[in-house]
């Protein structure tokens, strides 16, 4: 009996050490697509008037999310399938060239992370062509950054994924649009997202207790202090493991998921998931297809930022 106790004990502790190196990876085949083909929603819950044109932009310089091109297949399943989306992937900046961004109605940021410095992801690929020097090629970054900005105050829609939070994240102007920068991150663990309001039209995929979740709960910093959005999606910070030392949270909420409107776009951020496990969950999948319909403007619904 006590050999049985201590293989469970040894079995708890490396259980917990798995977790909080994050779940395994998940291979990309055929058999994992015509998984999330068979969970994906049939159609989408608000009426459409066209089939809508979405990129997906998945590039990365910074971290590599072992989920971005699951992502990436994830949202053409759920935009296909539903018969309302046609869906683009790239990881050419030169789609944020103005005449470029056009074609979309809206862009989705893939664990689109920056490295380096300056945090911006357009500056971290312009700097690799050598022949170019760092002034042009900085300016070149902020002309793509307008372009973005003044995208979604047209009208486009803009949807940021998880690591994405970070593409331009030491600009206040991208931090405001979006509503957040990236701060940290304790290990991947499992925690309750709970609902904000559990009659918001895009939370209806969920129960109103939330759900049970493993990922990087993420902490925020810059203009989410100036909480410009309607929140979505919450974890308590007291349920958090492991916060950074000198800055732990016993107290209140840190949001998980939110919406804002800027000019005539839509912006909506979630931060699920690291994990491609996550989209095994059909939940989550009508959740992001609902958040698809949001950034283009199928969704008529309360989006007052909770600063008002």
């Amino acid at each position: 009996m006590m050999r049985n106790i201590f293989y469970g004990i040894v079995f708890l502790l490396s259980a917990q050490i798995s977790l909080a190196q994050g779940l395994p990876e998940v291979t990309l085949d055929e058999q994992w697509k015509a998984k999330i083909q068979s969970l994906a929603p049939q159609k989408t819950r608000f009426p459409s008037n066209k089939k809508k044109h979405v990129l997906v932009f998945s590039l990365h310089t910074g971290f590599k999310h072992w989920v971005i091109p699951h992502t990436e297949e994830m949202i053409k399943i759920i935009g296909e399938k539903s018969g309302s989306f046609t869906v683009t992937g790239s990881k050419d900046i030169l789609e944020f060239e103005g005449k470029n961004l056009k074609k979309y109605d809206a862009v989705i940021l893939n664990n689109t992370c920056s490295i380096g410095d300056h945090r911006n992801l357009f500056w971290d690929k312009l700097k690799e062509n050598t022949a170019v020097d760092s002034a042009t090629s900085m300016k070149k970054a902020i002309e793509l950054e307008n372009n973005l900005l003044a995208y979604v105050k047209k009208g486009g829609g803009l949807f940021v994924l998880h690591g994405g939070v970070t593409t331009l994240n030491n600009s206040w102007d991208f931090s405001r649009l979006l509503g957040a920068s990236f701060d940290y991150h304790p290990v991947q663990q499992n925690f309750q997202v709970r609902l904000e309001d559990a009659n918001h039209p895009l939370v209806q995929a969920f129960p109103s207790e939330g759900f049970n979740h493993v990922d990087e709960p993420y902490f925020y910093k810059n203009a989410y202090d100036e909480l410009d959005f309607k929140p979505l999606m919450y974890f308590n910070n007291a349920e958090i493991k492991n916060q950074r030392k000198g800055q732990e949270r016993t107290e209140g909420k840190t949001y998980v998921a939110w919406i804002r409107a800027e000019g005539k776009g839509k912006v909506m951020y979630a931060s699920p998931s690291h994990n491609a496990q996550s989209f095994e969950n059909p939940q989550l999948l009508q959740f992001f297809l609902d958040g698809m319909q949001y950034v283009v403007g199928d969704v008529d619904c309360d989006e007052t930022p909770i600063k008002k």
